[in-house]
């Protein structure tokens, strides 16, 4: 199996053509990513309109969307940080304490106060008693 990053980096930069005179041409083709090749591709400006071109022609062949890229983009090292959602310790306690969905607890937060959210913790805070005696 091959990695998904192979082909970004393959599109992008190497110009090998992963998908032609492997072991497994079937197999190279059924390794292919096209939303994780055009989600990397797109954090690049000079590639972003190629990705969002692939986004809009899903339907076509994994090979097809990759001759494209592969013929397409010129060659450079291209290297982007994926973003990654913020964690968010209210949020997690508003889902538990509501059994909210995330969705629903991103939009409680928005509208709870502070003090409401220390209150939502201190009523769920599980554990012991801290060494205390009572």
């Amino acid at each position: 199996m091959t990695n998904p990053f192979d082909y970004v980096n393959s599109v992008s930069s190497s110009k090998k053509d992963m998908m032609r005179g492997t072991e497994n041409d079937e197999l190279a083709e059924k390794d292919y990513n096209p939303f994780i090749v055009n989600r990397a591709l797109s954090y690049h400006q000079d590639c972003v309109l190629y990705a969002n071109e692939m986004n809009g022609l899903g339907h076509l062949e994994h090979l097809l969307q990759y001759d494209f890229l592969l013929n397409s983009l010129r060659p450079r090292k291209r290297f982007a940080k994926w973003i990654k959602p913020e964690q968010n310790e209210n949020l997690e306690i508003v889902m538990e304490y509501f059994g909210y969905t995330r969705v629903k607890a991103e939009r409680a937060i928005s509208v709870l106060t502070k003090e409401q959210i220390i209150m939502i913790k201190e009523k769920i805070i599980k554990g012991g008693n801290n060494g205390e005696s009572g």
